[in-house]
């Protein structure tokens, strides 16, 4: 909204801004039954992504990610990740965190004890 001296009315912007925001849909979760026949409505019955995700009020990203990792189970790993290659890069990456996180730790104990010794 402007004035007749040509301000802004900031708070006014301000508003719509929020109103927006707030109208963001919460995040889901979806069962592995429901998402197996999201992507069989897919792979199996020739239907586009973006016709499966707008008939059951998915993002069409979220059911392309669906589709791929089961391209990936079906064709064994020719066309991506499997399922149990994802959890395992995914135990090791968090081990791997937890490895570093110890290191550090050691790292500055050493530094520690080395200081007050000399």
């Amino acid at each position: 909204m402007v004035d007749t001296f040509g301000k802004v009315d900031t708070m006014a912007g301000m508003e719509q801004q929020r109103a927006g925001r707030d109208k963001r849909r919460e995040r889901r979760s979806f069962t592995e039954e429901f998402k197996a026949g999201a992507v069989r409505l897919v792979l199996d019955e020739g239907k586009s992504i973006s016709q499966v995700a707008r008939d059951l009020d998915l993002t069409a990203s979220a059911l392309r990610l669906w589709v791929a990792h089961e391209r990936a189970d079906r064709t064994k790993g020719k066309t991506g990740l499997t399922s149990e290659e994802r959890a395992e890069l995914s135990r090791l990456r968090k081990e791997n965190r937890q490895l570093r996180m110890e290191r550090d730790i050691l790292k500055k104990a050493a530094a520690f004890f080395a200081k007050e010794n000399a």
